[in-house]
Protein backbone atom coordinates (compact mmCIF):
# COMPACT_ATOMS: atom_id res chain seq x y z
CA UNK A 1 0.00 0.00 0.00
CA UNK A 2 3.32 2.38 0.75
CA UNK A 3 3.68 2.13 -2.82
CA UNK A 4 0.43 2.98 -4.28
CA UNK A 5 0.66 6.62 -3.09
CA UNK A 6 4.21 7.67 -4.34
CA UNK A 7 4.87 10.31 -6.50
CA UNK A 8 8.46 10.59 -6.58
CA UNK A 9 11.66 8.65 -6.48
CA UNK A 10 14.87 10.37 -4.65
CA UNK A 11 17.54 7.57 -6.06
CA UNK A 12 20.98 6.98 -4.72
CA UNK A 13 23.07 6.40 -7.77
CA UNK A 14 26.17 4.00 -7.04
CA UNK A 15 25.18 0.49 -6.06
CA UNK A 16 21.50 1.38 -7.48
CA UNK A 17 21.24 2.65 -10.60
CA UNK A 18 24.70 1.69 -11.49
CA UNK A 19 28.17 0.12 -9.97
CA UNK A 20 31.54 2.36 -10.11
CA UNK A 21 31.00 3.22 -14.19
CA UNK A 22 28.71 0.43 -15.27
CA UNK A 23 25.28 0.88 -15.59
CA UNK A 24 22.89 -1.54 -14.80
CA UNK A 25 21.00 -3.31 -17.52
CA UNK A 26 17.58 -2.64 -16.40
CA UNK A 27 17.94 1.09 -15.17
CA UNK A 28 16.90 2.55 -18.41
CA UNK A 29 13.78 0.43 -18.62
CA UNK A 30 12.96 1.25 -15.06
CA UNK A 31 13.60 5.18 -15.41
CA UNK A 32 11.11 5.08 -18.62
CA UNK A 33 8.75 3.06 -16.64
CA UNK A 34 8.40 5.41 -13.88
CA UNK A 35 8.26 8.46 -16.49
CA UNK A 36 5.00 6.74 -18.28
CA UNK A 37 4.16 6.22 -15.10
CA UNK A 38 3.77 9.60 -14.11
CA UNK A 39 6.65 9.09 -11.16
CA UNK A 40 9.06 11.83 -10.91
CA UNK A 41 12.81 10.69 -9.86
CA UNK A 42 15.88 12.80 -8.63
CA UNK A 43 19.23 11.12 -8.36
CA UNK A 44 20.69 11.92 -5.24
CA UNK A 45 24.29 12.08 -3.87
CA UNK A 46 25.72 12.73 -0.80
CA UNK A 47 29.07 13.95 -2.60
CA UNK A 48 29.48 17.59 -3.13
CA UNK A 49 32.86 17.67 -5.14
CA UNK A 50 31.81 17.83 -8.74
CA UNK A 51 29.70 19.94 -10.32
CA UNK A 52 25.79 19.50 -11.50
CA UNK A 53 27.21 19.20 -14.89
CA UNK A 54 30.00 16.99 -14.22
CA UNK A 55 27.29 14.50 -12.61
CA UNK A 56 25.15 15.06 -15.90
CA UNK A 57 28.08 14.03 -17.34
CA UNK A 58 28.84 11.00 -16.01
CA UNK A 59 24.88 9.77 -16.43
CA UNK A 60 24.96 11.05 -19.75
CA UNK A 61 27.93 8.58 -20.73
CA UNK A 62 26.75 6.01 -19.74
CA UNK A 63 22.95 6.57 -21.39
CA UNK A 64 20.82 8.58 -19.18
CA UNK A 65 19.72 11.49 -20.30
CA UNK A 66 18.77 13.90 -17.66
CA UNK A 67 18.40 17.25 -17.21
CA UNK A 68 19.54 19.79 -14.24
CA UNK A 69 16.60 19.36 -11.83
CA UNK A 70 16.82 15.75 -11.57
CA UNK A 71 20.41 15.74 -10.00
CA UNK A 72 20.49 16.81 -6.33
CA UNK A 73 23.86 16.79 -4.48
CA UNK A 74 24.30 18.05 -0.89
CA UNK A 75 26.14 21.26 -2.43
CA UNK A 76 23.28 22.13 -4.04
CA UNK A 77 21.01 21.19 -0.86
CA UNK A 78 23.10 23.34 1.41
CA UNK A 79 22.63 26.08 -1.03
CA UNK A 80 19.21 25.68 -0.27
CA UNK A 81 19.39 25.38 3.29
CA UNK A 82 20.63 28.31 3.60
CA UNK A 83 18.70 30.90 1.63
CA UNK A 84 15.39 28.81 3.08
CA UNK A 85 16.71 29.39 6.77
CA UNK A 86 19.36 31.70 6.64
CA UNK A 87 18.45 33.99 3.78
CA UNK A 88 20.29 37.54 5.23
CA UNK A 89 23.93 35.39 4.71
CA UNK A 90 26.10 35.90 1.96
CA UNK A 91 29.60 35.63 2.37
CA UNK A 92 30.77 32.33 2.99
CA UNK A 93 34.20 30.68 3.74
CA UNK A 94 33.75 27.36 1.77
CA UNK A 95 36.23 24.60 2.31
CA UNK A 96 35.27 23.00 -0.86
CA UNK A 97 36.26 22.48 -4.77
CA UNK A 98 36.59 25.14 -7.24
CA UNK A 99 33.61 23.69 -8.95
CA UNK A 100 31.50 23.84 -5.47
CA UNK A 101 32.82 27.30 -4.82
CA UNK A 102 31.50 28.36 -8.25
CA UNK A 103 28.58 26.88 -7.42
CA UNK A 104 27.86 28.90 -4.43
CA UNK A 105 28.98 31.99 -6.24
CA UNK A 106 26.43 31.24 -8.92
CA UNK A 107 23.67 31.28 -6.69
CA UNK A 108 24.47 34.75 -5.43
CA UNK A 109 27.17 33.80 -2.71
CA UNK A 110 30.37 35.49 -2.18
CA UNK A 111 33.32 33.39 -0.99
CA UNK A 112 35.66 35.10 0.65
CA UNK A 113 39.45 35.09 1.35
CA UNK A 114 41.67 32.90 3.24
CA UNK A 115 42.16 36.54 5.26
CA UNK A 116 41.36 37.05 8.92
CA UNK A 117 40.02 40.35 7.70
CA UNK A 118 37.41 39.06 5.36
CA UNK A 119 35.07 38.13 7.66
CA UNK A 120 32.01 35.45 6.53
CA UNK A 121 28.85 35.43 8.02
CA UNK A 122 29.20 31.40 7.90
CA UNK A 123 31.73 28.62 7.25
CA UNK A 124 30.62 25.50 4.93
CA UNK A 125 32.93 22.73 5.14
CA UNK A 126 32.63 20.25 2.43
CA UNK A 127 34.41 17.09 0.65
CA UNK A 128 37.38 19.42 -0.70
CA UNK A 129 40.14 17.21 -3.27
CA UNK A 130 42.18 20.77 -3.45
CA UNK A 131 42.38 20.92 0.22
CA UNK A 132 45.46 23.11 1.86
CA UNK A 133 46.36 23.32 5.21
CA UNK A 134 46.20 27.27 5.44
CA UNK A 135 42.53 26.79 4.23
CA UNK A 136 41.45 24.44 6.46
CA UNK A 137 43.48 26.48 9.85
CA UNK A 138 41.22 29.45 8.36
CA UNK A 139 38.05 27.14 8.37
CA UNK A 140 38.90 26.35 11.87
CA UNK A 141 39.40 30.22 13.23
CA UNK A 142 36.20 31.25 12.15
CA UNK A 143 34.62 27.84 13.83
CA UNK A 144 35.97 29.14 16.94
CA UNK A 145 34.96 32.93 16.41
CA UNK A 146 31.13 30.66 16.42
CA UNK A 147 30.03 32.02 13.23
CA UNK A 148 27.82 29.48 11.63
CA UNK A 149 29.19 26.25 10.70
CA UNK A 150 27.61 24.24 8.09
CA UNK A 151 28.86 20.59 6.72
CA UNK A 152 27.62 19.57 3.18
CA UNK A 153 27.58 15.72 4.29
CA UNK A 154 28.46 13.83 7.10
CA UNK A 155 30.59 11.03 5.32
CA UNK A 156 33.94 10.26 6.88
CA UNK A 157 35.47 8.79 3.37
CA UNK A 158 34.64 8.39 0.49
CA UNK A 159 34.37 5.16 -1.51
CA UNK A 160 36.83 4.59 -3.76
CA UNK A 161 38.33 1.04 -5.93
CA UNK A 162 41.80 3.52 -6.08
CA UNK A 163 44.42 1.97 -3.43
CA UNK A 164 44.34 5.10 -1.66
CA UNK A 165 41.73 6.68 1.59
CA UNK A 166 39.46 9.45 -0.01
CA UNK A 167 39.47 11.97 3.23
CA UNK A 168 35.85 13.18 3.15
CA UNK A 169 33.69 16.24 4.34
CA UNK A 170 33.33 14.18 8.03
CA UNK A 171 36.74 13.92 8.96
CA UNK A 172 37.62 17.44 7.83
CA UNK A 173 35.41 17.75 10.27
CA UNK A 174 36.46 15.84 12.92
CA UNK A 175 39.49 17.81 12.29
CA UNK A 176 37.99 21.19 13.33
CA UNK A 177 36.18 20.01 16.17
CA UNK A 178 39.75 18.78 17.66
CA UNK A 179 41.01 22.29 17.10
CA UNK A 180 37.93 24.26 18.09
CA UNK A 181 35.60 21.83 20.62
CA UNK A 182 32.54 22.55 17.59
CA UNK A 183 30.87 19.98 15.77
CA UNK A 184 29.09 21.67 13.09
CA UNK A 185 25.72 23.04 13.69
CA UNK A 186 24.28 21.54 10.84
CA UNK A 187 24.82 18.37 8.71
CA UNK A 188 22.98 18.68 5.11
CA UNK A 189 24.21 15.30 3.49
CA UNK A 190 22.52 11.84 3.84
CA UNK A 191 21.32 10.34 6.38
CA UNK A 192 19.95 13.58 7.77
CA UNK A 193 16.55 14.35 6.71
CA UNK A 194 17.44 17.91 5.01
CA UNK A 195 17.81 16.90 1.32
CA UNK A 196 14.87 14.78 1.17
CA UNK A 197 13.11 17.55 3.30
CA UNK A 198 14.49 20.08 0.04
CA UNK A 199 12.94 17.75 -2.56
CA UNK A 200 9.85 17.65 -0.81
CA UNK A 201 9.49 21.69 -0.49
CA UNK A 202 10.45 21.97 -3.98
CA UNK A 203 7.75 19.59 -5.76
CA UNK A 204 4.99 20.33 -2.66
CA UNK A 205 4.71 16.59 -1.84
CA UNK A 206 3.84 15.14 1.49
CA UNK A 207 6.75 13.06 3.34
CA UNK A 208 4.66 9.67 2.53
CA UNK A 209 4.38 10.32 -1.31
CA UNK A 210 8.15 10.06 -1.71
CA UNK A 211 10.58 7.09 -1.71
CA UNK A 212 14.27 7.12 -0.82
CA UNK A 213 15.53 3.97 -3.06
CA UNK A 214 19.58 3.23 -2.35
CA UNK A 215 21.64 0.34 -1.39
CA UNK A 216 22.72 1.34 2.40
CA UNK A 217 20.93 1.20 5.56
CA UNK A 218 22.92 3.69 7.31
CA UNK A 219 22.51 6.23 4.93
CA UNK A 220 19.51 5.77 2.51
CA UNK A 221 17.08 3.98 4.08
CA UNK A 222 17.67 6.36 7.21
CA UNK A 223 17.54 9.30 5.40
CA UNK A 224 13.44 7.89 4.87
CA UNK A 225 13.00 7.13 8.31
CA UNK A 226 14.45 10.74 9.59
CA UNK A 227 12.17 12.35 6.88
CA UNK A 228 8.89 9.96 6.78
CA UNK A 229 9.73 8.86 3.84
CA UNK A 230 9.13 5.48 2.53
CA UNK A 231 12.62 3.51 2.95
CA UNK A 232 13.24 1.20 -0.08
CA UNK A 233 16.56 -1.04 0.40
CA UNK A 234 18.04 -2.47 -2.91
CA UNK A 235 20.49 -5.37 -2.38
CA UNK A 236 21.78 -4.57 -5.75
CA UNK A 237 25.14 -2.70 -3.75
CA UNK A 238 26.18 -2.39 -0.65
CA UNK A 239 23.56 -4.06 2.17
CA UNK A 240 23.12 -7.88 1.94
CA UNK A 241 20.71 -9.99 3.71
CA UNK A 242 22.93 -10.46 6.36
CA UNK A 243 23.92 -7.25 7.25
CA UNK A 244 20.20 -6.21 7.40
CA UNK A 245 19.45 -9.24 9.60
CA UNK A 246 21.83 -7.34 11.93
CA UNK A 247 20.41 -3.73 11.75
CA UNK A 248 18.32 -1.60 13.73
CA UNK A 249 17.54 0.19 10.52
CA UNK A 250 14.46 -1.10 9.15
CA UNK A 251 13.51 -0.34 5.61
CA UNK A 252 9.65 -0.17 4.39
CA UNK A 253 10.49 -2.25 1.69
CA UNK A 254 13.09 -4.76 0.75
CA UNK A 255 13.97 -5.33 -3.21
CA UNK A 256 16.81 -7.12 -5.09
CA UNK A 257 17.19 -4.03 -7.61
CA UNK A 258 14.89 -1.11 -8.83
CA UNK A 259 13.88 -3.52 -12.07
CA UNK A 260 11.47 -5.34 -8.63
CA UNK A 261 11.24 -2.53 -7.19
CA UNK A 262 9.18 -0.83 -10.27
CA UNK A 263 7.37 -3.97 -10.98
CA UNK A 264 6.11 -3.45 -7.39
CA UNK A 265 5.14 0.51 -8.51
CA UNK A 266 3.41 -0.31 -11.30
CA UNK A 267 1.08 -3.26 -9.46
CA UNK A 268 0.50 -1.03 -6.79
CA UNK A 269 -0.61 1.90 -9.10
CA UNK A 270 -3.08 -0.90 -10.77
CA UNK A 271 -5.06 -1.69 -7.70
Amino acid sequence: MKLKNIKHLALDMDGTIYTGTTLFPFTLQFLADMKSAGIGYTFLTNNPSKSKADYLTHLKNMGIEADASQLYASGEATIDYIKRHYPDIKRLFILGTPSLIAEFEASGFISTKDDPNDRPDAVIASFDKTLTYSRLCRAAWWVSRQLLYIATNPDYVCPTDQPTVLVDCGSLCACIEQATSRKPDIIIGKPAPRMLENIIHRYRLHPQEIAMVGDRLYTDVATAKNTGAVGVLVLSGETTLEDLKHSNIEPDIVVENIKELGQQILNAKCY
